[in-house]
This record gives structure tokens, C-alpha cells and sequence, in this order.
């Protein structure tokens, strides 16, 4: 339970700031930056991020899905996991926002995979260190 509630808790928060961050990277906002540019990101970041959880729980949930059924196969190592579930989530988010805009390539390509890639590794290497580990006396 404990995998699923880091899933659920970590993935759109993460994912929606590196989505936010990757839609106004592509939009050439970043080339005239300065502190407050930044601002209004963060500011963009906070109204939107009812919508992040709105929209990318479930899928969160299926990356604990995912990362739960791996942590049952013994041969998998926990980096091995990681990297798996990650690259699960990499190819969902690719497929999922990589035909946003009229840009196309490698840049688009990476920025959109990792939208997907940070978050489910991160939290599958968070469930690992919360449930994996034995508890010493």
C-alpha cells in the first residue's frame, strides 16, 4: 500500500512541473529569462497542479502496478526495477504528449520521455527505500 500511496503522491507532482517545464522549453519561452520568468512559472506551476493530479493519478497508479509486480520477481534487482519502470514510463509519456506541437525531434523526443522517466524512477527507488529495506532493531 505504501508503493501505491508514493506513486499516487510523487508522480504528478513531479511529472506535471518537468511537463510544464518541457511545453515551455519547446515554446522558446526560456530564451529571454529572467527572476521573473521564473516567478510566473512557479505561478503557472501551483494553479495547474490540481489538473496534474487530476489527469496523471491513474497513470501513476499503473507505474506502481508495474513496480509492484517487479518487486515480487526475485531475479530483478531493485536497480534493474528502477530502470524498468522508467523506461515503461518514458515510452508512455512519449506516446502521450511527444505529437504535442509543431516541433519534432530528438530534443522533443528525450524532454517528453523524461516527463514520464523522473518521476516513476525516482519513486520506485523511494518505494525500495521505504518497503525493501528490513527494519533493524
Amino acid at each position: 500500500m505504501k508503493r501505491y500511496l508514493i506513486f499516487a503522491a510523487l508522480v504528478p507532482l513531479l511529472g506535471g512541473f518537468l511537463l510544464l517545464f518541457a511545453t515551455t522549453y519547446m515554446s522558446g519561452y526560456w530564451t529571454h529569462t529572467d527572476l521573473s520568468e521564473v516567478a510566473k512559472l512557479f505561478v503557472v506551476f501551483a494553479k495547474t497542479l490540481q489538473y496534474s493530479y487530476l489527469f496523471g493519478i491513474l497513470p501513476a497508479l499503473m507505474m506502481g502496478a508495474v513496480d509492484d509486480i517487479l518487486s515480487h520477481v526475485k531475479r530483478v534487482a531493485p536497480v534493474v526495477r528502477m530502470l524498468i519502470v522508467g523506461a515503461i514510463a518514458f515510452i508512455a509519456a512519449e506516446f502521450l504528449y511527444g505529437s504535442r506541437g509543431p516541433d519534432s525531434g530528438a530534443i522533443q523526443f528525450i524532454l517528453y520521455g523524461l516527463v514520464g522517466f523522473v518521476p516513476a524512477a525516482l519513486s520506485s527507488w523511494l518505494a525500495h527505500e521505504a518497503i525493501d529495506k528490513p527494519a533493524t532493531a
